[in-house]
């Protein structure tokens, strides 16, 4: 059963959930889909990678009437073991964490519900465009459960404390300008798929070397102590400087025509 599409133009990869009949709530094989989709995108070579949603809803959360594959077993033994992302993840939690592996930026178009598990998936992503439709929430708490698809690595990366215990708390969902204000989205768009799709087009315009090592380095910035970034820094920078793709950003830019990477 499909349940995620990833198709690829210009350089952009667009990856849709498709299970717009359910408001692409997420079933086993959602979750498949999804890690299956991260990991071709991974092996195939995008500039940028917009994910998207058909239908009234970006993801509206966790299916719930999947979770009766559950009862009986020991919830441990299905959450505990490292079985994705280099053993580092569950593959609950690599639903969203494979996006951050990602070596090209993501861009998440955000519309309509984003509960639960489709709030932790658009965190994975670099850059969340969301329309004026949006509610956002961190919805786990509604059935008694806590955040555990990456959102405790991701969210406090984006909102204040205080922020993140009031989504945890309450279960309360959130408009789009109110997640604009606490930095949940990065912005707002009447079309979010299309503001999402300009976007991507324009960063695989950018020297394709240069924006996978600027995705490394905010990565690394975000995580480690100062030394080692300003060290990251050199170490990237020396790795671009005279290399093909940053002469032809230059040549480019000297001859006033669009840069051609190979």
């Amino acid at each position: 059963m499909t349940r995620v599409a990833v198709t690829y133009k210009e350089h952009v990869a667009h990856v849709r959930l498709t299970r717009a009949d359910k408001m692409n709530a997420v079933d086993q094989a959602m979750i498949d889909g999804i890690i299956a989709a991260g990991e071709e995108v991974m092996a195939s070579d995008p500039r940028a990678v917009v994910i998207s949603g058909e239908g009234k809803a970006f993801c509206a959360g966790i299916d719930i009437s999947g979770l009766s594959g559950m009862i009986g077993k020991d919830p441990g033994d299905l959450l505990m073991p490292r079985t994705h992302g280099d053993g580092l993840t569950n593959q609950w939690q690599e639903v969203a964490m494979i996006w951050t592996r990602v070596p090209v930026p993501v861009i998440a178009a955000l519309h309509g519900p984003v509960y639960g598990a489709g709030c932790q998936l658009a965190l994975g992503a670099d850059v969340r465009i969301a329309g004026q439709d949006v509610e956002i929430a961190v919805m786990e708490m509604k059935w008694g459960i806590v955040p555990d698809m990456g959102g405790m690595v991701l969210l406090p990366l984006l909102v204040r404390g205080d922020v993140l215990r009031r989504m945890t708390y309450t279960a309360e969902p959130v408009g789009a300008q109110q997640a604009l204000d606490w930095g949940l989205v990065t912005e707002l768009a009447d079309e979010p798929l299309e503001a999402a799709m300009g976007m991507a087009r324009t960063i695989a315009g950018k020297s394709p070397s240069a924006i996978r090592a600027a995705k490394r380095l905010i990565s690394l910035a975000e995580k480690e102590r100062v030394a080692e970034v300003l060290l990251a820094e050199s170490r990237e920078q020396a790795n671009l400087m005279g290399k093909p793709d940053q002469m032809e950003v230059v040549a480019a830019a000297m001859q006033k025509r669009a840069p051609v990477f190979k």
